[in-house]
């Protein structure tokens, strides 16, 4: 009788907890919802990115339309909890050199910016739900359209971060090393001789983290590649893959005249602020925006926040996202996707860009490297009758 209890307890412990599946399919659901509203808003935001479109209203649309398309989702408690959700990256609106993390506020000297015709734009936002975020960023040419399609610098720079994002995608699969991904932006953007942008980092994604440890660099420093740590891609894992693409000789950028606005909390860094107003602005982003990235302009007071972030900041408790620029007259696209390693192979959460089609960017350069030109033509999964046919080859091989 003890025996059949024991087995019947754990009987029931086995059906009461869910499977690893179940847990998976839940937990890519939540990424795939939070996916399908970042879509939506980048969708609004590039019909709204026109000339003389004014980039902080933009930023201001793309957050409002985040919080609406989150709060109408996941509304049910689960276990009498409600589920967390929100943005997972404030809308950021980089135009030409400026390389990403623009989000101005009102009192900010380019508050007054304003998108031109030609203007090479980067839209970049997130959002999570109970946690697990989609965090997308694509690029747009102002003005250009398949009847009248950018040419010159501007398709160039964008051909190749769209191509290499493709290459980089197919390399993003169990067992590979993060090198590899590295390797090959490299080569794939030579070929329109442009380079990635200096030092710029791809994170491992977790649950309430999209600054996770393992990490991909683009074109590093000596000194940035040899400090690099070198990881395997495992199955499970979700990655943000940032391909930032500069038309300049080396890639370099560095910080000019705008002010940080992007800021996130470091998890792991402990420190009691001495001023009350840093406390209490450190204690309204934790419940604003938890470890997620955030704009100053959810705090209600701008000069109060300004004041507040400074000695968070300095102690290490929250992380600046600097905008940083390329030389002048040189131009950066950007695209960034999430893909998850799952059993079944990797898989796209976020969606393919709203704006890019090749026909509206007209570059007189073309993918020429036979490997690369193969490799591009790939599903990112296998299908099951190639992996069985390489199974039984392996087998009569042995």
């Amino acid at each position: 009788m003890a025996e059949t209890a024991q087995v019947n307890t754990a009987e029931a412990a086995s059906s009461a907890a869910p499977s690893a599946a179940a847990t998976l399919d839940a937990e890519m659901t939540k990424y795939k919802s939070a996916a399908d509203i970042v879509h939506n808003v980048l969708k609004q935001l590039v019909d709204a990115a026109v000339e003389g479109a004014n980039i902080h209203q933009l930023c201001i649309a793309g957050d409002e339309a985040l919080e609406k398309g989150t709060g109408a989702v996941f509304n049910n408690k689960v276990k009498g909890v409600k589920v967390t959700k929100g943005i997972a990256f404030p809308t950021c609106i980089s135009v030409n050199n400026a390389v990403s993390h623009f989000s101005p506020l009102p009192s900010d000297p380019l508050a007054d910016a304003t998108l031109k015709n030609g203007d090479v734009v980067k839209i970049q936002l997130g959002a999570h739900i109970d946690g697990y975020a989609a965090v997308q960023t694509e690029t747009l040419v102002v003005g250009a359209t398949a009847e009248n399609p950018a040419t010159g610098r501007q398709a160039d720079v964008v051909k190749a971060a769209w191509h290499a994002a493709e290459i980089a995608m197919r390399h993003v699969k169990v067992g590979n090393k993060n090198w590899a991904v590295t390797e090959a932006v490299a080569k794939t953007v030579a070929e329109w001789n442009c380079k990635p942008v200096e030092g710029m980092l791809s994170c491992q994604h977790t649950k309430n983290a999209i600054d996770g440890k393992k990490r991909v660099i683009l074109n590093p420093t000596t000194e940035q590649r040899s400090g690099h740590e070198t990881i395997t891609f495992a199955e499970g894992e979700v990655y943000g893959i940032d391909i930032l693409v500069s038309s300049g000789e080396d890639g370099k950028a560095r910080q000019e005249e705008s002010r940080t606005s992007v800021y996130q909390r470091v998890g792991d860094v402990t420190y009691q602020l001495k001023m009350k107003t840093s406390r209490a602005v450190f204690s309204d982003v934790q419940k604003k925006a938890g470890s997620f990235p955030f704009t100053l302009r959810v705090l209600e007071e701008e000069k109060r926040a300004r004041m507040g972030v400074q000695e968070a900041v300095v102690h290490g408790l929250l992380r600046p996202y600097d905008v940083v620029y390329t030389p002048p007259g040189t131009l950066v696209a950007a695209f960034m996707f999430t893909i998850a390693l799952l059993p079944a192979g990797p898989s796209l959460i976020t969606h393919p860009p709203v704006w890019y089609k090749p026909e509206k960017v007209k570059s007189d350069k073309e993918l020429q490297d036979e490997e690369l030109k193969e490799l591009v033509t790939k599903p990112l999964r296998e299908s099951k009758k190639k992996n069985k046919k390489k199974a039984g080859e392996a087998e009569a091989a042995n």
